[in-house]
C-alpha cells in the first residue's frame, strides 16, 4: 500500500511536469530582471547577514558553505529522526543551532533565521529539487496533498483550485501562479522584506478567511513537503523576488 501511494504521489508529479512554470514567469520583465541580478536583488542583504552569521557559528563545523550546503536546500523538507517528523530547512537550522551550538534557537520569521536560510539555499541556486524518497517523509508530502486540495475557509476554497486549475488568469489584479516553491526565502515587494514559505501559506489561508496554523506547525511543514514533490526537478532559484 505504501508502495502504491509513493507510485500515485510520484505519477501525479510527472503527469503536470510539462506545464510546469516558475513563478518569475509570471512576473514583470523588471522583476524578473531584479532577481537574476544579485546586484539589484534586495534578498541579497539578507543573505549577506546570513553569510555573516555563518561564518561565526557554523563554519567551525561545517566549513566553506559553497561546498558543504551545495544541494542541502533542494533535499528539505526532510524527515529529521531527532524529531520524529519531517522538519524544513529553517527548522533543520533550528535543531542544529540549540544540538550542536547549544544555544536557543532563532525566533521563526525572524531576518537572523530567514538569513541563514537564504544563505544556505543560495548554495544549491541552478540545482534540480531532489525531494528524499524515505516512506517518513512521503508520509507527511501525502497528508499535506490532502491539505492542499482540501477546501478551507469562509470561501471553500483550496490550494488546488487557484493554483492547479485557475494558474494563469486573473484574480484581483494579478496573475495566478503555479505556486512552486523552489525561490523561497523570498524577497516579496508587497512586503518590503524577505519572507519564508509558511509566511507565503498563511497569506493564502488568510486570504480565503480560514483559520491560520502558528508559524512552524506540522501541518504547514507537511504542505511544504507537498510543494517540493510538485517541484521535483525544478530549479532551486533562491533568493526569489516577487510582486
Amino acid at each position: 500500500m505504501k508502495l502504491a501511494l509513493v507510485l500515485a504521489m510520484v505519477a501525479a508529479s510527472a503527469m503536470a511536469a510539462d506545464d510546469r512554470r516558475s513563478g518569475a514567469e509570471f512576473m514583470s520583465a523588471a522583476t524578473q530582471a531584479m532577481q537574476r541580478d544579485d546586484a539589484q536583488n534586495p534578498g541579497m542583504l539578507w543573505i549577506a547577514g546570513g553569510e555573516a552569521q555563518w561564518n561565526t557559528s557554523c563554519v567551525a563545523c561545517h566549513g566553506d558553505a559553497r561546498s558543504s550546503m551545495r544541494g542541502v536546500a533542494a533535499r528539505f523538507p526532510a524527515f529529521d529522526a531527532g524529531s520524529g517528523k519531517v522538519v524544513n530547512l529553517g527548522q533543520r537550522i533550528n535543531i542544529c543551532v540549540e544540538r550542536k551550538l547549544h544555544a536557543t534557537p532563532l525566533r521563526l520569521e525572524s531576518e537572523e533565521l530567514l538569513g541563514l536560510e537564504a544563505y544556505v539555499a543560495m548554495q544549491s541556486r541552478g540545482m534540480p529539487v531532489t525531494p528524499p524518497q524515505d516512506v517518513e517523509t512521503r508520509a507527511a508530502a501525502a497528508r499535506g496533498e490532502r491539505l492542499y486540495n482540501q477546501r478551507i475557509g469562509q470561501l471553500n476554497l483550496s490550494c488546488a483550485q487557484c493554483h492547479d486549475q485557475q494558474w494563469g488568469k486573473r484574480l484581483a489584479g494579478s496573475t495566478i501562479p503555479q505556486a512552486h516553491a523552489s525561490a523561497y526565502p523570498i524577497y516579496r515587494l508587497e512586503w518590503q522584506a524577505m519572507g519564508s514559505l509558511q509566511r507565503r501559506l498563511r497569506n493564502c489561508m488568510s486570504g480565503v478567511r480560514a483559520e491560520v496554523p502558528r508559524f512552524g506547525a506540522q501541518e504547514l511543514t507537511e504542505l511544504e513537503a507537498w510543494l517540493a514533490i510538485r517541484d521535483q526537478g525544478m530549479q532551486i532559484e533562491s533568493p526569489g523576488v516577487r510582486p
